[in-house]
């Protein structure tokens, strides 16, 4: 019995630090590919996690730079999603994904919209938020992207 308590105590105490540091996260996204379309990667930079920082670097396949970027931020979205974080704020270095999650753009293009759709359904889980950050200030996930795209270059 002892040790059930023990072990039950522990997880509690692991989960609710866990839980403190990761209540509120931030992440940099970006997605690149060369050419467009062409082969792409991805690029996420998560922190707030009771580890430290997050780095994933992932190649995608043959898409296009839009597609790039909304798998990025997906992959932010699932990473908090999977942690029970309450909070996410993205910075991303692209226009059209900030817009169109954020109402100012109606996303209209059908290779987009289930990307989007699926983006907006994660985030309601969360209490979301996303802005649009200059490219030179988003050179780590940039960074992770090329360099996840440039390791699967055919």
């Amino acid at each position: 019995m002892g040790a059930s308590s023990s072990s039950d105590s522990s997880g509690e105490v692991a989960e609710s630090s866990v839980n403190a540091v990761t209540s509120e996260l931030v992440a940099y996204v970006d997605g690149g590919c060369l050419g467009n379309p062409g082969p792409s990667g991805i690029g996420v930079v998560i922190s707030g996690s009771a580890e430290g920082p997050v780095r994933i670097a992932k190649w995608i396949g043959h898409q296009d730079n839009n597609v790039a970027e909304y798998a990025a931020l997906m992959e932010a979205l699932q990473y908090a999603v999977s942690l029970k974080a309450q909070k996410l704020h993205v910075f991303s270095d692209s226009e059209v994904v900030v817009r169109q999650m954020t109402g100012e753009y109606t996303c209209r293009s059908p290779r987009l919209y289930s990307l989007h759709w699926t983006c907006r359904k994660l985030a309601r889980a969360l209490k979301f938020s996303i802005s649009h950050v200059p490219r030179e200030n988003n050179a780590e996930a940039n960074g992770l992207a090329q360099s996840a795209l440039r390791r699967r270059k055919v």
